[in-house]
């Protein structure tokens, strides 16, 4: 799914009149804002924007992830992990762009806005110079705590552990961020008494959230339950900090497991637009927004909009018109598959077959198969400075369409040899579609993305190419036949 599909889920979703109402409650220190959870309410944050890009064909460029950042926003989420910060200048410079639009909107809700940083100074110092002009900046340092993250990822004692993430925490504090959120990662392997003694530690150094990760996806929702309420029962100082349950969905449980975990006492529940995420992905904000109007006392939960929770018992309740504004409808879930099904790209070119020369002896050559609209298979030659340059050129020399590519990026996913590549393109028409901002009248151009992935770069790459010439010719030949029912229904 394109991150097109993805912000036009989030504002199908906010124009429908739904938005979250299990609303944090807000009050303000020396300049930022701070939030803090409502007893018997849980906040929701969501990291698409993040943990949501690890997801193969995910990739996102800055634009892409401010456009999703703003919808977000509209349908109410309250915490929006905007990023890495040290990763790469890219990631600064989006989740700049998210804290300094998306964190100080002049009216409506405002969300924190939050970024990641392991437990260094270099990283937090990215993280709070992305965020320090948002309203309200929240930094999370992550550590893993499990012995076997320590032992064979950090190389590290429990006790040097124990000591860098409550140094980091006093340490990112002391930038004047007054929300941090401390991550234990794999914190659902980690020994009890340890999590609850690290917990403990970090709280007392400033912590205001405290992050619990089901980083493998391990976790049943009964042992994800115990988990918290041993938190919440077992950890110095966790009356002054909201617990926050991360969920994978490995063994497919990942909603089961973040609502296990608010029923059992966490304050915030981490979600992705669609569930995209690393490996099979995280708890699904569509289905955890079912019951985003959970308000949970004695072991008691509204979920959705007719369902109530009691000690594990299912109980179908009725509630008037407004009442159901605590969740998502079926006939919401009805438009989000029409939007989808109107969203997906024609396949207009398909790639078949491909060759290419390249070295340091003189310019790279491609030669390329496709099988176009007609049915028909089109072959032609390329040169460029690389392979994928001249793979782009011999499909140009095919499909005769005038465009130019403003962008271009590729990461891997997985790891040595077997590692896959992950290309995006973005690609502008030369005689494309343009619109005229109502207020500023500023002229802006349709650009059209591309992702593709496999373990050849050039073939991804090309695949990639494809899919973004596939959606602009669609949208073209929508834009054309749009003009031609118009002109059939001129009033006379």
């Amino acid at each position: 799914m394109s991150q097109l599909q993805l912000a036009g889920k989030l504002q199908a979703f906010q124009q429908s009149g739904h938005r979250w109402i299990a609303r944090s409650k807000t009050k303000k220190k020396r300049g930022h804002c701070c939030v803090t959870a409502t007893a018997g309410h849980v906040r929701i944050l969501d990291t698409t924007l993040r943990d949501g890009e690890q997801s193969p064909g995910a990739a996102m460029t800055t634009n892409q992830k401010l456009q999703i950042a703003r919808q977000l926003r509209l349908v109410g989420v309250d915490v929006i992990d905007a990023g890495y910060p040290f990763a790469s200048p890219a990631d600064m410079e989006a989740v700049k762009m998210i804290a300094r639009e998306v964190g100080n909107v002049d009216d409506g809700h405002v969300p924190v806005i939050a970024a990641l940083a392991r437990c260094n100074k270099a990283d937090i110092d990215a993280a709070w110079e992305a965020l320090r002009h948002a309203r309200r900046p929240m930094i999370i340092p992550f550590i893993s705590t499990s012995d076997i993250h320590l032992k064979h990822k950090l190389n590290m004692s429990r006790d040097q552990a124990l000591r860098l993430a409550s140094d980091m925490v006093a340490y990112a504090r002391s930038l004047g961020c007054l929300q941090i959120e401390f991550a234990a990662e794999d914190a659902s392997r980690t020994d009890p008494e340890f999590l609850y003694k690290i917990l403990g530690e970090v709280i007392k150094a400033g912590a205001t959230t405290v992050g619990i990760g089901d980083t493998v996806g391990y976790l049943f929702p009964s042992e994800c339950y115990e988990l918290i309420a041993g938190i919440k029962a077992n950890t110095p100082g966790i009356e002054n900090a909201i617990i926050s349950i991360h969920c994978h969905n490995d063994l497919g449980l990942a909603t089961a497991n973040t609502l296990a975990g608010a029923l059992a006492g966490a304050g915030q529940l981490e979600v992705t637009v669609n569930g995209i995420g690393e490996r099979a992905g995280n708890a699904s904000l569509e289905e955890v927004s079912d019951y985003t109007g959970i308000y949970i006392q004695s072991h008691k939960a509204i979920v959705g909009a007719n369902t109530l929770i009691d000690n594990g018992v299912i109980h179908q309740l009725h509630f008037d018109k407004d009442q159901k504004e605590l969740a998502l409808d079926e006939g919401l879930r009805q438009k989000e598959l029409a939007l989808d099904e109107g969203l997906r790209p024609r396949v207009n070119w398909s790639f078949v077959d491909l060759q290419v020369t390249c070295g340091t002896l003189g310019l790279s050559t491609a030669s390329i198969k496709l099988i176009g609209p007609d049915g028909k298979e089109h072959c032609a030659c390329g040169s460029g400075a690389g392979p994928i340059g001249a793979a782009y050129r011999a499909i140009d020399n095919i499909v005769k369409v005038p465009m130019t590519l403003l962008e271009y990026s590729i990461r891997s996913t997985g790891k040595g040899v077997d590692a896959s590549a992950c290309t995006k393109v973005l690609i502008r028409g030369e005689k494309g579609h343009s619109s005229t901002h109502a207020l500023t009248e500023a002229t802006s151009h349709r650009t059209f993305s591309g992702t593709g992935t496999g373990s050849d770069v050039v073939i991804s790459s090309v695949n990639a190419y494809l899919r973004a010439l596939n959606k602009m010719q669609g949208f073209q030949a929508e834009m054309t036949r749009k003009k031609q029912r118009n002109l059939l229904h001129v009033p006379t």
